[in-house]
């Protein structure tokens, strides 16, 4: 890049041109004043060497002097940290355009992590799985995992938090730890696998007063109008350690990825996005929230590749599960049946043979709530209670929050002609189980 500030270097023409040394024996060419010229004296060499040194110094010091008079119109430094005031679109040597936030590049983000940390929760998940045992036989065992989550709203009653599916599937019990450490216990209030976004409550009255005052609601951005190579941050509990922030760029948008069940277009980053990170906020420049952090790549020929749910694609799912009702899991000898056997139709089945994703009704347990609600063999269910179903497992889940005897809308896909289906609405009274 072409230099901006000329320093001023006397060369060998200036110096000759201090004192005229031509030949002439040390006289001028001519007088000022038509006069005959005057003789004068010869300056010693060491009375000119010093005289040059005093000019090149002048000169060289007025010019660094403007220099740094100019640089700080536009850079101040604060605390080692440079920050641009108020300068849009400004480039640095490279030509490259900064992104700042409110005066600060990004290479310090510390406000922006400031500001949006109290939205952060960590997210504890205490499940039940069967596992082998050494002797052959199947045990249950209590395990635990941890994930992220973000503080989305609240309603009168409680305060509303925004995670992935995965963090909170299978869940005996949920904990949220909140900035400042305190931890409560939280309820599924919804969740939809297909998007892989859930929405857990926290009663307000279990919040203490001290915590209430130092957690808020997160700023949502908008990211139908992302730019590849747009700086953005990831926040999370990475490895259940507690939060922690890494940065980086939007290395590309809407990318498929091959996940059973799973339907979004997402983010690709390069910021690093570690197991607990999951459903963790990506934040743009504003420090508003533009994703939810879902899944990295984990392979070893692969480094740097980080994927979150755009969040103005998650809006309407989040806004649903938002206002559903809080459940609690029922014990299980009073939850709800109802009274079929299922097959999962995956998305490669759904490409193969022309169906809905879904749960395939292979079978109706006669007289059980499905028969009741005269629901047939061959229809696929694919909501239960505004949730999409995408597999029994799914299916399974939420009928535990369900008691029997309790009414509840299922959307099925029936059978029609030309191999098409019809979706219908049935309400469902659940059957016990027997």
């Amino acid at each position: 890049m072409e230099n901006q500030y000329n320093y001023y270097n006397p060369g060998e023409n200036d110096r000759n041109n201090i004192f005229d040394e031509r030949p002439g024996n040390g006289y001028r060419q001519g007088g000022a004043d038509g006069q005959p010229p005057r003789r004068r004296r010869k300056l010693p060499k060491a009375v000119k060497f010093a005289g040059s040194a005093i000019a090149f110094g002048v000169i060289a010091g007025l010019a660094f002097f403007a220099v740094n008079i100019t640089a700080g119109k536009f850079v101040e430094k604060s605390g080692g940290q440079q920050t641009i005031q108020e300068q849009k679109g400004i480039s640095d040597s490279a030509g490259i355009k900064l992104s700042q936030t409110s005066s600060t590049v990004m290479s310090d983000v510390s406000e922006i992590v400031q500001k949006d940390m109290p939205s952060m929760v960590s997210i504890t998940n205490m499940s039940v799985q069967e596992v082998q045992s050494f002797f052959g036989g199947v045990q249950q065992r209590e395990s635990e995992s941890g994930g992220t989550g973000i503080i989305i709203g609240k309603n009168d009653s409680e305060l509303l938090i925004v995670t992935n599916n995965h963090v909170v599937e299978g869940a005996q019990t949920l904990t949220v730890f909140f900035v400042d450490d305190t931890a409560v216990e939280a309820s599924l209030k919804g969740t939809d696998p297909s998007k892989d976004l859930a929405v857990v409550a926290v009663p307000l009255d279990s919040i203490e007063s001290s915590t209430m005052d130092v957690i808020q609601i997160i700023t949502i951005g908008d990211s139908n109008n992302l730019q590849v190579g747009e700086p953005v941050i990831a926040i999370g509990n990475a490895l259940g350690y507690g939060q922690s922030v890494t940065k980086g760029i939007i290395s590309a948008l809407d990318r498929d990825l091959e996940m059973e069940g799973f339907d979004s277009k997402l983010i690709q980053t390069d910021a690093a996005i570690n197991p607990g990170n999951s459903g963790g906020a990506l934040l743009n420049a504003n420090g508003e929230l533009i994703g939810i952090n879902t899944v990295k790549v984990n392979a070893n020929a692969v480094e740097g590749m980080g994927y979150a749910i755009p969040i103005s694609d998650a809006n309407e799912v989040i806004e649903t599960l938002m206002n559903r009702t809080t459940r609690t899991k029922v014990p299980e000898d009073e939850q709800g049946y109802l009274g079929i056997q299922g097959v999962d139709v995956t998305s490669d089945s759904s490409q193969m043979y022309n169906m809905p994703t879904g749960v395939y009704i292979a079978e109706v347990v006669r007289k059980g709530g499905a028969d009741n609600a005269g629901i047939s063999k061959g229809s696929i269910i694919t909501k239960f209670d505004g949730i999409t179903i995408d597999s029994m497992a799914t299916l399974q889940e939420q009928l535990k929050y369900f008691r029997a005897g309790e009414e509840v809308e299922i959307v099925i896909q029936v059978p029609a002609s030309n191999g098409e289906y019809e979706e219908q609405t049935v309400a469902v009274t659940l059957g016990k189980r027997s």
